[in-house]
């Protein structure tokens, strides 16, 4: 029986900076296509687990070691990355220290999550349901299909 094809895998981190009032977070500027502004993440390598995915590409990308407090949700709505269908599960972490550019981020930026440039894919509805979680602590309620 021949494999499925499926959706590409990966992991995204909100970083909270514990040591900065008020806990911003830390956003990257894409170094490659579709350029914008977005949550440091990339690819799931097989083999890999999810969580150690997300630890890698936060260190590589903005060169802090994050630590995951929890799993925001998963998005896959397959409009949701213009490369193809890309599913991500998004965490929330807190990290500590000053974020430099690194891997597929041209620049780091240390943004308060209320007041944020224009995003790439769908980082703003995600940081919408964080935005949320982080006011009340409910997590987000997936869309139901078809909607």
């Amino acid at each position: 029986m021949p494999a499925p094809v499926t959706p590409h895998l990966a992991a995204d981190t909100i970083i909270e900076l514990v040591d900065r009032p008020d806990r911003p977070i830390v956003l990257i500027a894409r170094r490659n296509p579709p350029y914008g502004w977005a949550l440091p993440g990339g690819f799931v390598d097989v083999g890999e687990r999810v969580e150690t995915a997300a630890v890698r590409e936060a260190l590589e990308e903005t060169g802090l070691s994050v630590r995951l407090r929890a799993l925001l949700g998963c998005y896959s709505d397959p409009r949701r990355d213009p490369r193809g269908h890309t599913v991500s599960a998004v965490y929330v972490a807190e990290a500590r220290g000053d974020p430099r550019a690194g891997d597929d981020a041209r620049e780091c930026g240390v943004f308060d999550p209320a007041r944020l440039p224009p995003l790439a894919f769908d980082h703003a509805r995600i940081l919408e349901d964080y935005l949320r979680f982080r006011d009340d602590g409910r997590l987000p309620v997936p869309d139901a299909p078809g909607s």
